[in-house]
């Protein structure tokens, strides 16, 4: 029988029992949400994939690494709650691959900001935080403001497809037309002012 100490004394021996034991903890823990309804469906009729100009917004958003310092996480603790709203469930991004939820707040929380500012407010503050913010760290993004040139968004949709967002054969033929003639600064306000809508209208 295995003691603490000839598995402590093996370090060949220690890893293999490490990688099983965490092997066996992940699959337990992770299998069992591809089978979870409330991880795999939309929480209501409003989570709808992402249009044509909040796709590419969302892609500009990786890009830039907006990811870094904005969360779209809400944990369900009361000063969250208070501060941002309803907390995140999965089933609101069943569409988001990948989801960008993560724990990094250097700036708040972005999961509820749909409709929280208008439009405008969005297009000064990405072009200069502190034009709306005087206290803002956030950098400048002024060079957003320039054409979007997305040739590829109907292969990117129907890419997406194929792992189970249901863009119709009509939406990816007409994304290209949706997209045309737009900024970065429009797909990037587009994809913020969609955020977290869907649970904030029905609660």
């Amino acid at each position: 029988m295995l003691t603490h100490d000839k598995i402590e004394r093996s370090v060949p021996l220690l890893i293999i029992l490490v990688i099983l034991t965490i092997s066996v903890g992940g699959l337990v823990e992770i299998v069992p949400l591809f089978f979870q309804k409330s991880t795999t469906t939309p929480t209501n009729e409003l989570v709808k994939p992402y249009d044509a100009l909040r796709l590419a917004g969302r892609d500009i958003y990786i890009r830039e690494g907006c990811y870094n310092c904005h969360s779209q996480m809400i944990r369900p603790f009361r000063a969250e709650t208070e501060r941002y709203g309803h907390y995140s469930v999965a089933g609101e991004f069943v569409y988001d691959h990948p989801f960008q939820w993560g724990s990094k707040r250097t700036g708040p929380d972005l999961a509820r900001v749909g409709g929280r500012y208008s439009d405008q407010w969005h297009r000064v503050h990405l072009l200069n935080p502190r034009d709306v913010v005087q206290e803002s760290n956030m950098p400048a993004y002024s060079w957003l403001d320039r054409p979007l040139k997305e040739p590829n968004i109907g292969a990117k949709m129907a890419a997406l497809r194929k792992v189970g967002v249901p863009y119709t054969d009509q939406e990816i033929a007409e994304a290209p037309k949706a997209v045309q003639g737009k900024t970065e600064l429009d797909a990037m306000v587009a994809y913020l002012q969609g955020l977290g809508l869907a649970l904030k209208q029905t609660r």
